[in-house]
């Protein structure tokens, strides 16, 4: 019987041990996110606020104008600084289940930069934390299992590419970024146009598709994507499916992530905004 209580007294001390290390290991991830978003945002202060006008738009292919008209940013002040929140599910894999995903997002536009973190809960006390950044053209995928165990610290150019292309993408929440000297576009035809963004030593492009109204359908683009180690390049759509206002702002408020691959489209994500903040930096 005294074996018994000593076993359990053990077992307890572990628990303990073990629930006050994850807890540690969450408040060290948190700081060192927070110490990077702080860092990031330092520069944003030093910007002069700017007005979009009209005349912004000049130049512009058909439905890039259209687009930012229906976005309603004439007249608004250029977007510096974003912080957004969203929920979601994601999965790795095409049969695995959807997993609850919560994740907050800070970007810079001048210059272009992001850092985001989020949650993954696979079970009421087993979830893995991520922090993804593109910063002064490097990107990197910070991924730990409890806040404690690192598995994945991915770096170099397949991050670098990946990442200022996944910035590229999610400018459809801040669209006055569009109109940025790093920008470039080109017609494709009454509804797309290929949009180019140059940072650093990366250049990266893709093809938005709009519908009538000025609302971006969908994005279209080469990406990098890492299957057990090693990288090849695929095509890459995030399909956009509700529109919201928000803050003064028409954005996609809704969509997903789709791999697609010869063998079908993969989709790995689905997300909503629930929160989104402009110029206003910590």
């Amino acid at each position: 019987m005294k074996i018994i209580f000593v076993i359990l007294g053990i077992l307890g001390i572990i628990i303990i041990l073990l629930a006050l290390s994850i807890a540690i290991g969450s408040i060290t991830f948190k700081q060192k996110v927070k110490g990077e978003v702080k860092e990031l945002l330092k520069k944003s202060k030093e910007i002069e606020p700017e007005i979009v006008q009209e005349e912004d738009l000049d130049g512009l292919p058909e439905p890039v104008q259209r687009h930012l008209r229906y976005a309603q940013v004439i007249g608004k002040e250029k977007i510096k600084t974003v912080r957004l929140k969203y929920k979601g599910y994601f999965r790795q894999e095409p049969e695995q289940k959807w997993l609850p995903l919560q994740a907050e997002q800070y970007y810079t536009t001048d210059p272009p930069a992001f850092i985001w973190h989020g949650r993954i809960q696979f079970v009421p006390f087993l979830s893995i934390k991520a922090r993804d950044m593109y910063r002064e053209g490097k990107g990197n995928m910070l991924i730990k299992l409890l806040s404690l165990f690192t598995i994945a610290d991915a770096k170099g150019k397949e991050m670098d590419q990946g990442t200022l292309l996944r910035y590229l993408n999610e400018m459809m929440w801040f669209p006055t970024a569009y109109l940025n000297d790093n920008i470039q576009w080109e017609a494709v035809d009454s509804n797309s146009a290929k949009v180019t963004m140059s940072d650093h030593e990366n250049t990266v492009s893709a093809v938005l598709h709009f519908n009538k109204k000025g609302e971006i359908k969908n994005f279209v683009a080469e990406r990098y994507r890492e299957v057990k180690g090693q990288f090849f390049m695929d095509t890459w759509s995030t399909p956009n499916h509700e529109y919201k206002e928000i803050n003064g702002i028409w954005i996609p408020a809704k969509g997903e992530g789709v791999w697609n691959l010869e063998s079908g489209d993969f989709s790995y994500i689905q997300l909503e905004i629930i929160d989104i903040e402009y110029n206003t930096p910590l």
